[in-house]
């Protein structure tokens, strides 16, 4: 797999994921929106980390730069 997350949309990524793992250790969503959440932000955090989004892949989109020839 090659990486199509560029940087911006990493760290975007981990912050957004980083944020609603914060609200659920703090209790704010219980239940079903619990659950929901925890799987949004550890998608996130782990696309993130990876640099591959399997959507992006799936829709053929890339925010990474591609590198020049020549």
């Amino acid at each position: 797999m090659f990486q199509n997350l560029g940087v911006l949309d990493r760290g975007l990524r981990l912050v957004v994921g980083g944020v609603l793992m914060g609200l659920l250790v703090a209790g704010t969503a219980t239940g079903l929106w619990a659950a929901l959440m925890a799987a949004v932000a550890l998608g996130m955090i782990v696309t993130a980390l990876f640099g591959v989004c399997p959507l992006y892949q799936v829709w053929g989109i890339s925010t990474c730069r591609l590198p020049r020839r020549g």
